[in-house]
């Protein structure tokens, strides 16, 4: 069994939202020192250079991300007012997005990061608690990296449309999305595809998805938005029938397809909120699974 690098600072943690993307990456962390998965090594990243978000950000809202003004754009996320800690978690959780990528293109190897992949946010604003879109600007920092052909796999329950757009036109990236929940909906681009799934033919929907990428063989790496949120029992976009086994089926057959061609795997945790159905310790364990798999 190899170690995989799993990218996580409690910089990504900002407390006061009450948003689980913004709290649940220290519970993770925490369970892995309490129950450690062999082989999942804690790595602490650094945020990027704006040069790095701004290949795909507006420097404008770059600025505004950074500065706090102006609010329009700094509190454009539907999480809340501007703040520098809302401001250290978003550069920080980008920043592991990006060097698991780099690590994963470079080595060949599995990787990820306790961070959220952030998929809402479009080019010149947030939106859907996304701040800046850490899959797009890690699939074009792989790009300038030397990946030739970067894929994009969204397995959260909402669409990726704030992705989609961002990739849209770019040589080199595109992406498959499974999405259960109408939100953030789009058509489908020249770069991205998308399916409304149920929970009926939520697993034969991601297979069919895997098996209609032409020419695996020539990608160098996938990005993988592991959403936990199709779960039945997440109130913000599970569907009935996407049970604990389904997922864990999922991130098998995810990791499954991965290794049979040979493409190594940058993760990021995505969607999955604790509620009056689901415990954070039982998140926990939904997020566990991806990081299983992926050793």
């Amino acid at each position: 069994m190899k170690n995989i690098n799993v990218y996580y600072s409690p910089d990504y943690l900002c407390d006061g939202y009450g948003v689980d993307t913004r709290e649940k990456a220290g519970d993770i962390a925490a369970s892995l020192h309490d129950r450690p998965i062999e082989g999942v090594v804690l790595i602490e990243p650094t945020p990027p250079e704006v040069a790095v978000v701004t290949r795909v950000h507006t420097r404008r809202y770059v600025n505004a991300l950074i500065t706090g003004r102006p609010d329009s754009l700094a509190d454009a996320n539907g999480i809340g007012e501007w703040s520098t800690d809302l401001r250290r978690s978003v550069f920080s959780m980008v920043g592991g997005c990006v060097e698991s990528a780099r690590y994963s293109l470079i080595h060949g190897v599995n990787s990820g990061s306790l961070s959220s992949g952030l998929h809402h946010a479009r080019e010149g604003h947030g939106s859907g608690f996304c701040t800046l879109n850490g899959l797009a600007v890690a699939a074009r920092d792989a790009l300038i990296q030397g990946a030739v052909r970067v894929l994009i796999i969204d397995l959260d329950a909402h669409g990726g449309g704030g992705t989609a757009s961002l990739i849209e036109g770019v040589k080199g990236i595109e992406q498959i999305d499974v999405s259960v929940n109408h939100f953030d909906n789009y058509e489908d681009t020249d770069n991205a595809r998308i399916i409304r799934s149920s929970g009926e033919s939520y697993l034969s929907d991601i297979e069919k998805m895997l098996q209609s990428v032409v020419d695996p063989g020539s990608i160098d790496l996938v990005i993988y938005n592991a959403g936990m949120d199709p779960h039945e029992d997440c109130t913000t976009g599970g569907v009935e029938g996407i049970t604990t086994s389904v997922l864990a089926q999922r991130e098998e057959m995810v990791f499954g397809w991965a290794k049979e061609h040979e493409i190594p795997v940058s993760f990021v945790l995505a969607g999955g909120y604790s509620g009056r159905k689901l415990s954070r310790a039982e998140l926990v364990d939904l997020h566990r699974l991806t990081l299983q798999a992926a050793v």
